[in-house]
């Protein structure tokens, strides 16, 4: 066996979208909840102080509540069409959107929180007796609306990035480098001097996936570490995440460690439940579905329906971003280490040629005979190729290559494959060339 490409230290774990999207759905029931609590209570606490807030009488006070409480339910029925023209959006660019930004969460709060202003108004309504006015009631009531108003006017403005293309890809792009730094953290030892070949007579025990068929979505890394230290054994993964695995299916294999031993069932169903699972992928712990997201956006744009090189050419902004940050990375599989540096748990990954080919090959297929995302193209390989050790230009090289030849059997004009021949940052627009650096 070869020596691993890259070792590291567990990982911390992070909480995942479905994770937050679970603490905002509770968030939202409890900010509703707390609406009720609060127009419940604070009228009856409030006769145990001295008056003070606004001055109301009983027909205007009743009135401004009134008009609370119905503004915040029209309001939150527009919070509903916000998402559905988020959701419709999102799925034109690629449906995988969807589940892979967070979105709606922060809609999924802001309903809660003008339902639960809603409840309050309605319940301090019920408390207004003849001249009986809570005045601090109906004065935080006006508070909670203006609350209310900075965050909608807030979530207006973020609005317009999360129904735009390029918006999708930044807003993906954001969270792809977040990942790469995890997962491909700077100055990782590219080859460390490991011996983790296993004895032939070694017997190890496989891990398998009892459950439902699923994708795997992450590992708990420290929770991994903890096990193979604890037990003394080494946890090979032969299924990455990212992978669907069906029921029942083997996902890795338990074999002792120095001190060779048994490795019971026991053991490999604790290693099981140290995988979680999801519908789909995420960006969680997959760096490849991150850079899958943006060249859908990018293939999605240059198709004849949609016709929109502009889009395709900010994806590959974000796609040039991520390449740059890999190309002197630690890439494949990799192994992670314990406190002693002893190599503990491996798992497969993708290697250099491999994101090359996942980042740029269906969008050199589509895009090679449109003058602004040829250009764009060229740009980015130009760039990542004078950014890469000698060692990864190959597979640089040949995706310019390529350029040149679907570019030429694109476009027959002379004209047209001139100006595809030129890098330029921008797509079209820039100054030939622009600030690439030349061969």
């Amino acid at each position: 066996m070869t020596p691993p490409s890259r070792a590291r230290a567990p990982r911390r774990n992070r909480g995942s979208h479905r994770a937050r999207n679970t603490r905002s759905r509770t968030l939202a029931v409890l900010l509703v909840v707390a609406g009720g609590l609060l127009g419940w209570s604070v009228p009856r606490l409030e006769r145990h102080l001295p008056a003070t807030g606004l001055s109301f009488d009983a027909s205007t006070a009743q009135a401004t509540l009134a008009a609370i409480a119905g503004g915040m339910i029209r309001l939150a029925g527009f919070i509903v069409t916000a998402i559905t023209l988020i959701v419709q959006t999102v799925q034109a660019m690629s449906p995988r959107l969807v589940a892979a930004l967070g979105h709606f969460s922060r809609y999924l709060v802001l309903f809660g929180l003008l339902i639960g202003t809603a409840l309050y108004a309605l319940v301090a309504l019920s408390h207004i007796q003849d001249d009986d006015v809570p005045r601090v009631s109906v004065t935080l009531a006006v508070g909670l609306v203006l609350v209310d108003s900075l965050i909608v006017l807030y979530l207006l403005a973020s609005l317009r990035h999360a129904v735009t293309g390029g918006g999708l890809a930044r807003a993906v792009g954001d969270r792809l480098r977040t990942v790469i730094d995890q997962t491909y953290p700077p100055g990782a030892d590219r080859s460390p001097p490991l011996d983790v070949d296993p004895s032939p007579e070694v017997a190890r025990v496989a891990v398998v996936h009892r459950g439902r068929p699923a994708v795997i979505v992450a590992l708990d890394e420290p929770g991994l570490v903890r096990l193979a230290v604890r037990h003394d054994v080494r946890i090979r993964f032969v299924s990455a995440v990212g992978h669907f695995v069906g029921a029942p299916g083997t996902i890795a294999f338990v074999e002792p460690g120095r001190s060779v031993g048994s490795v019971g069932t026991r053991l490999s169903d604790r290693v099981a439940a140290c995988v979680r699972y999801g519908p789909s992928r995420t960006v969680e712990q997959d760096t490849t579905y991150g850079i899958r997201l943006l060249a859908d956006i990018a293939v999605r744009a240059l198709s004849p329906a949609v016709n929109d090189p502009t889009t395709a050419v900010q994806a590959l902004d974000q796609i040039e971003d991520a390449l740059l940050r890999l190309a002197t990375r630690s890439l494949g599989d990799a192994w992670l280490l314990d406190g002693t540096g002893t190599p503990r748990v491996s798992y497969p990954a993708p290697h250099w040629r491999d994101f090359v080919s996942l980042a740029l090959d269906e969008t050199l297929l589509y895009g090679a005979g449109n003058p602004q995302v040829a250009r764009r193209t060229r740009a980015l390989l130009v760039r990542v190729a004078a950014a890469v050790p000698e060692d990864r230009r190959l597979p640089v090289d040949e995706r310019l290559d390529a350029l040149n030849r679907l570019g030429a059997a694109a476009a027959p004009d002379p004209l047209l494959r001139d100006v595809a021949a030129a890098a330029d940052p921008q797509g079209l627009g820039g100054p030939p060339g622009g600030d690439v650096p030349t061969n």
